[in-house]
This record gives structure tokens, C-alpha cells and sequence, in this order.
């Protein structure tokens, strides 16, 4: 089998869909799957690898993790002529995957899609939702071609296939368990956590709107002085509000920007609480993660997160957009060191049951599912 990936986002792009993606190529590299990856480039990338194909780029206004890569048709096309892919895998809908559509099509090569991010929800952040229906309108033609669309999360399935998409099917996500483990090693502590305080409340992720990062900063706020003395909020990650933030931030909030490796690791494992009141995410790895690393989670009940967390089990669900939800939640786990204790063994144990490696020997047999049905209707 040889595999055509179109995506706007790639390493060293610090997102989940590119992270994601560099997981999933390299498992096809060690299943000796032959793959061609299109991707923009970036400042900072260091490709070795002859399977990777970049393109000149600039940041996309709203979600600068994507970038719209210009380029000469003609080098899509010919590269695909030369390559002769089986299968085209189409992950974001900017300008590469409209190559990835346009040239698949043009050629009668099967295209299956994927769909990760709800944009529509963005809009309302940014004072766009009047243009709501027509994005709907472009991603629906966008997929209507695709033999599936793969998606991260039962509820993303469900709210996709009321827009009237055809073909949804769930690509799960993993967690690598050996790399976010609960061991904090003694060497490193010092390094990274130079603050005494023994809670430590972490969110990691994208610092923009729609990550609903006001209401962290308002339970930040209504944490009583007798518990709020012995917390520190750790703030790993970076986007368009780092700055307003760090302005409104109590003395006992720390901002770390883009930390990954053994040290982010070692954040989520020293964490006692992590905390993600995003509602837009169509899965949120950085939660898995967590779970991973014994570190029980509070997120919304919204989107995908709330099929990570086992409610009362590994974490808590809180609803959207409410602060006091959120603040009781914190407040109630840390006055419980039994129950904390509890969750985060189940956190652990919950996490151990999410292999990548399962996930992509999934997807595999999904595009083999497609190749076989393309052969039967060609020989029909």
C-alpha cells in the first residue's frame, strides 16, 4: 500500500494534529507502509526524510497552528504522477487539502479525510459567527467526496453527521504510557518547580479564546486564601492572549510557553490537578496525557474531553462556562487526599487501556477496508 497525506499542519508544529500526524507516520514507517506527506514549511523544521514534500507557507490569521502553503500545482501533480499512491488520507482543508482533493479526484485515486477541529466554534470568539453557515456549507462539499472522514470522538461523530456529513468513522487516540508516567524524578525537580507550593493546578495547551481560558482565570480567583496559599497554578503553553493573561494573573500563577519532551512530562506528573474548561475540542490529547501521568482531570462536559473522563472516577466534569462548577471541583478533590489518591490510580489505569499502537493498527485496517471496497466496485 502506498499512502498520499495532505495536511496543513505538521511537525514541529506544537498541536495535536501535528503531533498526531508524526506519530501516525512514523508507525507507517515501521510497518513499512510507504507514504508521501505534503506539508508547509517552517523556520524551524529539520526534515531527513525523503517522504516528506514542504511547501513555502504563511501562518492562517485564525489559527496561526495552520498554515496556507503556496506552491506550484504542477509539483503536487507531479510528485502524485511519480508516486502512484493507492490511497489519499486529506487531514485539514486549507490549501494543501484542497490539492489533496482536487488532484485525487483528477486522478481516480480513493480519498478518505479527516476531521479535527471544530472551526465553526473559533468563529465565535473571534465576533465571526455570521460566517458559520458558510463555512458548514465548505466543509460539507469539502468531504462529500471522501469514502470516509475519519473523526476523534463519538460526539464529534454525531454532531458531524447532523451537518450532513456521509461516511463518518472514529479514529480514536492514544497516549504513550511509557513516556507520561506518575514519576517525578528527584534530579529535575528542583529545576522545573521551583515553587514550594504543594498543589500544583496545570493547564496545557493553546493560550487563545476558545479555549476557554477566562474561566480558568476566574477559579484561579475563588480559590478560598485558607487553599489558596498552598497552590500554584502552572500555565504551559503559548498563543495570541500570553500577554493579556500574564496581566490579569495572581502572584501564584506561572506561564511557561511551549514546553514538550521529558520536562512536560515531568510537569504533568508533578501536577496534582489538571485543568481544561475548553468546550470546542474534538478529543484533547493534553487530558489523555494527563491520565497517563496519574494527574486526575477537570474539564467541561462539552466535546470530546468529556469521553476521556470518567466522571468522579479519573476526574471531574464540569459544565461549560461555569466558573463556580470548576472552583467547587478543585476545591473538593483537594480536601480529599483519599479520593485525589483514588483517581489518579484510575487515571493511570484508564490511560494504560489507550495504545497508539492500537489505534493506528485501526486506521490501517480502515484504509485497507477502503481499498478493498474501491477493488469490488471496480471489478463490478
Amino acid at each position: 500500500m502506498k499512502v498520499a497525506i495532505f495536511t496543513d499542519t505538521y511537525e514541529p508544529q506544537v498541536n495535536g494534529v501535528a503531533k498526531t500526524l508524526k506519530r501516525w507516520t512514523d508507525f507507517l514507517e515501521k510497518q513499512d507502509v510507504t507514504y508521501r506527506l505534503f506539508a508547509p514549511d517552517t523556520s524551524d523544521q529539520q526534515d531527513y526524510s525523503e517522504s516528506i514534500r514542504r511547501f513555502f507557507s504563511l501562518p492562517f490569521w485564525l489559527y496561526p497552528e495552520c498554515r496556507l502553503a503556496l506552491f506550484k500545482v504542477s509539483e503536487i501533480k507531479n510528485e502524485l504522477e511519480a508516486f502512484q499512491p493507492d490511497l489519499i488520507h486529506i487531514v485539514t482543508p486549507f490549501t494543501i487539502g484542497l490539492a489533496g482533493l482536487y488532484y485525487g479526484k483528477k486522478m481516480n485515486i480513493p480519498i478518505v479525510g479527516s476531521y479535527h477541529t471544530h472551526f465553526d466554534q473559533y468563529l465565535d470568539y473571534y465576533k465571526l459567527s455570521f460566517l458559520s453557515p458558510f463555512f458548514w456549507k465548505y466543509m460539507r462539499w469539502f468531504h462529500q467526496s471522501f469514502r470516509k472522514t475519519f473523526v476523534p470522538s463519538i460526539q464529534t461523530k454525531k454532531e458531524l453527521e447532523q451537518q450532513g456529513f456521509p461516511n463518518i468513522a472514529l479514529w480514536k487516540r492514544g497516549v504513550d504510557s511509557e513516556q507520561f508516567q506518575p514519576v517525578v524524578t528527584n534530579s529535575m525537580k528542583n529545576d522545573i518547580f521551583p515553587f514550594s507550593a504543594p498543589y500544583l493546578l496545570t493547564y496545557v495547551g493553546r493560550l487563545a479564546p476558545e479555549k476557554g481560558l477566562d474561566i480558568l482565570m476566574e477559579v484561579s480567583r475563588r480559590i478560598p486564601p485558607h487553599l489558596n496559599e498552598h497552590i500554584h497554578w502552572l500555565l504551559v503553553g503559548n498563543g495570541p492572549m500570553y500577554g493579556q493573561l500574564r496581566k490579569q494573573a495572581p502572584a501564584n500563577m506561572t506561564f511557561t510557553g511551549y514546553i514538550s519532551g521529558t520536562v512536560l512530562s515531568q510537569i504533568y506528573a508533578r501536577s496534582t490537578l489538571f485543568i481544561f474548561p475548553s468546550k470546542t475540542e474534538t478529543f484533547g490529547n493534553v487530558v489523555l496525557e494527563a491520565l497517563a501521568s496519574g494527574t486526575p482531570a477537570i474539564v467541561s462536559k462539552a466535546g470530546g474531553v468529556q469521553e476521556i473522563v470518567d466522571n468522579e472516577k479519573t476526574g471531574i466534569l464540569c459544565e461549560p462556562d461555569h466558573p463556580q462548577a470548576f472552583s467547587e471541583a478543585v476545591i473538593h478533590l483537594l480536601s480529599n487526599p483519599v479520593k485525589l489518591t483514588n483517581m489518579s490510580k484510575n487515571a493511570r489505569q484508564e490511560a494504560l487501556g489507550r495504545s497508539w499502537e492500537e489505534v493506528f493498527k485501526k486506521l490501517l485496517l480502515d484504509y485497507e477496508s477502503v481499498l478493498g471496497n474501491e477493488t469490488i466496485t471496480t471489478n463490478q
